[in-house]
């Protein structure tokens, strides 16, 4: 977010997959540093987690099918800075609202993973006619700012302005398979995390 998107006190920037372990951190960020943040997510509960609990500006429900129209309400001066977590026709959306010069933050593309046929930019042209600087990136491309991350990071949840959530999975190994098909659902607010043992058990030998 801070690197690719160098988000910009009074710029809007939209994150899809909002309410996800990433998403959701990355709206935060965005707020911190004084950007209007539009937020996607898959469910009411979910976007009003966005709004009420973590402060985004606006959250948006792709389900909605008022969807389109709600999502060009929300960007009434575009988007400057767009954070992709879904790939597909929420990205082509994005593109064809987009500013001039805004940047696009590749993170992934979940909702084309298992798609046999992945639906690819129909919009591509704006990234021209825009001049849209749009960049993927893994967290590897960033090692040596881990400690920098980690201490801020950590300053911000003890000061209370970065929020985070997670939806435990109880059942052990067991119950990861089904776990990574609900993660691919969207089932999760915030980090889905399988526990693989009770931290209060003791240890039996």
């Amino acid at each position: 977010m801070l690197r690719v998107g160098d988000p910009q006190p009074g710029e809007t920037v939209v994150v899809s997959g909002a309410a996800g372990a990433t998403g959701s951190v990355a709206g935060q960020i965005a707020k911190l540093k004084g950007a209007r943040v539009v937020g996607i997510a898959g469910s009411d509960d979910k976007c009003r987690w966005l709004t009420e609990e973590l402060g985004f500006d606006a959250a948006l429900n792709y389900k909605d099918p008022e969807f389109k129209q709600k999502f060009k309400e929300a960007t009434p001066d575009f988007i400057n800075v767009y954070f992709d977590n879904v790939g597909g026709e929420i990205l082509d959306m994005a593109l064809a609202r987009a500013k001039e010069h805004s940047r696009f933050v590749m993170c992934g593309g979940i909702s084309q993973y298992n798609s046999a046929t992945p639906q690819g930019p129909r919009n591509y042209a704006n990234i021209i006619t825009m001049r849209i600087k749009m960049q993927g990136f893994i967290v590897f491309d960033f090692i040596k700012e881990y400690p920098q991350a980690r201490k801020e990071l950590a300053q911000w949840l003890e000061e209370g302005k970065l929020k985070r959530k997670e939806t435990i999975i109880k059942g052990g190994l067991k119950a990861a398979e089904q776990a990574l098909v609900d993660l691919y659902k969207g089932i999760n607010t915030g980090k889905l995390i399988v526990e693989i043992k009770n931290p209060k058990d003791a240890a039996k030998l």
